[in-house]
């Protein structure tokens, strides 16, 4: 079973930002894939602005989109204009969360939006309703999604840093889940961390990177550093498979340098028989 994350889209009202474009491309892309994924998780930070045109503009182009769709939140989002466009159906107690069972395996996607704030959140009332979901699950693996890792990645201006009381609830409420994997985005690259004996993967953007810069930072002193650049549209693929989790990353190819054809069907054929042998 495949499941396609797509992460930090940021969208905008003005229909002609390129950030739309590059989604639709990575919509393209994951269309052409054969098998195409049987789920489609959007991570968070889908609008950029927060506003109701670019969650109609999303909501435009996942029309041609054919299987099932989870949504998260992340901290340029907007929850009342989110709801306002895509109804209340992802909706758990007042937040943009909710559990299905996809091929043995129960897939949590978690509100980490804090209105107003940059970082992480997840109050208890949140807490209280992934501890029930865990309990709902009866020990069938976990596959949970949202926006903000709550692991330091080392990009000193991403890092929620260290005594978290979000971080420490979302701990506690995981406790005794079998949690195959933590799936997030907000640091706009792949990644995999270790979190207190889970696995944390962070997933590429389909807008932009951020720059690998790990020196300290001090708020008052600007240092000319890079922050943000920008590559092909990414996004990762999580494979879910006899029990066990694997996630490929991607971006949209520029071009393509070979098909298997006439020409390169000696190289793959004797790929392939050396599995037989």
């Amino acid at each position: 079973m495949l499941i396609a994350q797509v992460t930090d889209l940021h969208l905008h009202a003005d229909p002609g930002h390129p950030n739309l474009a590059r989604f639709n491309r990575v919509l393209d892309h994951l269309l052409s894939l054969q098998p195409q994924p049987g789920l489609l998780v959007l991570s968070g930070d889908l609008a950029d602005d927060g506003a109701p045109e670019s969650y109609r503009h999303l909501q435009g182009a996942l029309a041609r989109w054919p299987r099932p769709l989870r949504f998260a939140l992340g901290n340029h989002d907007h929850r009342g204009h989110f709801r306002a466009v895509f109804g209340e159906s992802h909706d758990a107690d007042g937040f943009v969360q909710g559990r299905a069972e996809f091929g043995g395996l129960e897939v949590v996607v978690l509100d980490s939006l804090e209105q107003g704030r940059h970082g992480g959140a997840f109050c208890e009332a949140r807490a209280a309703w992934l501890r029930q979901a865990v309990q709902d699950s009866r020990g069938a693996p976990l596959l949970v999604f949202l926006h903000h890792p709550p692991v330091d990645v080392g990009i000193p201006w991403i890092d929620p840093g260290p005594g978290q009381d979000w971080i420490a609830r979302l701990d506690a409420a995981l406790q005794g889940a079998q949690v195959a994997g933590i799936c997030t985005g907000h640091v706009h690259l792949a990644g995999m961390f270790p979190w207190r004996g889970r696995q944390v993967v962070t997933c590429p953007s389909s807008s932009s990177d951020l720059s690998l810069a790990f020196s300290p930072m001090a708020a008052g002193q600007p240092d000319g550093r890079a922050l943000v650049e920008q590559g092909e549209p990414a996004f990762a693929l999580h494979r879910w498979e006899d029990g066990a989790l694997a996630t490929f990353f991607a971006r949209c190819p520029q071009r393509l340098l070979a098909r298997w054809d006439a020409g390169t069907q000696p190289m793959v054929a004797a790929m392939l028989a050396e599995k037989q042998a």
